[in-house]
């Protein structure tokens, strides 16, 4: 594509923007319990109403988005997001900003999905894990920027000022996304590539390659998200940082991703995705089990348990993500990346109840049996390993 770099970069943005109104929710997690006076597992619903708004809407889109322009969808879509993340900032009470959130999760979940759909159109696979690397850096720049940012808005106004700022960015975005982003339709170029919403479905669960991928990718959220809702509280009730030893979590590990996922990518294209994926996972075994069974230690030791997780839990989705959009062809791949992201959101939903069931609070508040649900994120990363083994790439 002629515009690549400038469309790479306006994606990267939608990440960022999409990552951000996700994430800036956890942090804010012991402000919102007590704001709203609700327990660790009513915390999870905030969390996990995003996540299952997103698995019904991915479920829906995924049999009509490969139909239509991307650039007229993404900017559809996009602004739904928008609208949805504004709501959040005006939700009055906690069953208001419950529904506000599963309405920003139903278009959230489709922007991910759409984003990366493009990017694999637009980038050939012996480039794309570089190109992957690159958009997934807005978590990094989410967790560095964004995250801090956001908590530091807060603090000075309200919880609901990260909501806003992130809404008006979406704006400014989908004006730029209008004015600068070329037409998408090349993958209705081919005469068979309008297919019927219920041969898609067909088409999806009868390719084994498909049905594989969409396991990986739930396993590896299982491995992932069980333990992520709660790094902030756990170290606040835990480990006792404070409100703004918080930002430092976001601040040093998001850093260190910035840089680094790109170059989790070129390692990818160069020696492999799936070797440079185990290696990763491996290492995101160990800093699992750190960081989940921690004990009160010093804030520069648990900066360097959250950190190593920080890097090697970001740096094998970049291998990760590339092997995924490459197991379908493009004419089916935004509707298969929309299931893939229903799916995952539906990962999502389950994990984070499973981890909002199993911790519990003591009488001084701090958090307990974190180390179990570290262990099931850690066999549910020993398994994707040996899911990616099975995936085959097409293109």
């Amino acid at each position: 594509m002629k515009n690549e770099k400038l469309v790479l970069f306006l994606l990267a943005v939608v990440q960022f923007t999409h990552i951000m109104d996700f994430m800036i929710v956890m942090p804010l997690g012991a402000h919102l319990m007590k704001i709203f006076d609700i327990s660790p597992f009513e915390f999870t619903l905030i969390v996990s109403s995003y996540a299952i708004a997103a698995f019904v809407a991915g479920l829906f889109g995924a049999l009509f988005i490969d139909r239509f322009d991307r650039k007229k969808v993404l900017l559809f879509i996009y602004t739904g997001f928008t609208l949805g993340t504004l709501a959040c900032a005006a939700a009055p009470n906690y069953y208001l900003l419950l529904m506000s959130r599963s309405l920003a999760g139903a278009f959230g979940g489709l922007v991910g999905a759409l984003v990366l759909a493009i990017v694999a159109d637009v980038v050939p696979l012996a480039r794309r894990g570089k190109a992957m690397g690159i958009i997934m850096t807005a978590f990094s720049v989410a967790s560095v920027a964004g995250v801090p940012t956001g908590l530091w808005l807060a603090a000075q106004f309200s919880w609901r000022m990260p909501f806003i700022v992130i809404s008006l960015l979406s704006f400014l975005t989908i004006l730029l996304i209008f004015r600068f982003v070329p037409a998408m339709v090349k993958h209705l170029e081919d005469e068979h590539s309008v297919i019927h919403p219920f041969v898609v479905i067909k088409n999806l669960f009868n390719d084994q390659n498909q049905v594989a991928a969409l396991l990986f990718s739930i396993i590896l959220m299982l491995g992932h998200f069980t333990i992520i809702p709660f790094i902030a509280p756990y170290m606040q009730f835990n480990i006792g940082f404070t409100d703004y030893q918080i930002t430092y979590i976001y601040l040093i590990g998001g850093t260190l991703t910035a840089f680094l996922l790109p170059y989790f990518g070129k390692l990818s294209d160069q020696h492999g995705h799936i070797r440079i994926f185990t290696i990763a996972s491996i290492l995101a075994v160990f800093s699992i089990y750190v960081i989940t069974t921690l004990p009160a230690v010093s804030i520069p030791i648990a900066l360097c348990a959250t950190s190593s997780f920080f890097i090697v839990a970001s740096g094998r989705n970049v291998p990760a993500t590339t092997m995924i959009t490459s197991v379908v062809k493009p004419e089916s791949r935004a509707s298969f990346m929309s299931f893939r992201a229903s799916a995952n959101q539906g990962a999502l939903f389950v994990s984070s109840l499973i981890a909002g069931a199993i911790i519990g609070t003591n009488e001084d508040e701090s958090l307990q049996n974190y180390e179990i649900v570290g262990y099931i994120a850690i066999v549910m990363s020993i398994a994707a390993i040996i899911m990616a083994r099975k995936l085959k790439l097409k293109t």
